[in-house]
């Protein structure tokens, strides 16, 4: 799960994926990361600790870090909040087969319409809610595709 900080989006993704691997009984190693270093190391925002709160979750073990061209080779499939990470995370390689491990993850959701993810950061409270709202449906098709 990548966004551009690791502090609001992706550690959402991870959270309810995560969540939603445990209750289904799918073993998964599921992680997130930033195409940028602003936060590394930080805890995810106070925003996304209330929402994944208020929907059962405890995101507070995460800590932000960058994306490095590793992961592309590490995890199987990545999945970007928008285009312009998606584009930041093609450009760590060459390689058109760890390249076609990256999709945007809301083209689980609405197959391939490119939609990003709306960053919540700049905004207010109830944006938190709506990205929550539109990563837990995503994450719903993962699992289903996996069980």
């Amino acid at each position: 799960m990548v966004c551009l900080g690791n502090i609001c989006r992706s550690p959402l993704a991870e959270g309810i994926l995560r969540d939603k691997a445990s209750k289904a009984g799918v073993d998964l190693e599921i992680d997130s990361a930033g195409t940028a270093a602003y936060h590394e190391g930080e805890l995810p925002d106070r925003r996304s600790i209330a929402v994944a709160k208020k929907n059962g979750l405890d995101i507070t073990n995460q800590r932000a870090r960058q994306f490095k061209e590793e992961d592309l080779v590490y995890y199987d499939v990545i999945f970007a909040m928008d285009q312009s990470n998606y584009n930041n995370i093609c450009r760590l390689t060459d390689n058109e087969v760890l390249k076609s491990k990256v999709d945007l993850i809301l083209n689980k959701s609405y197959p391939n319409e490119n939609i990003a993810v709306p960053d919540p950061y700049y905004g207010g409270d109830n944006g938190f809610d709506e990205v929550y709202s539109i990563l837990d449906k995503a994450c719903d098709v993962i699992i289903n595709e996996l069980i």
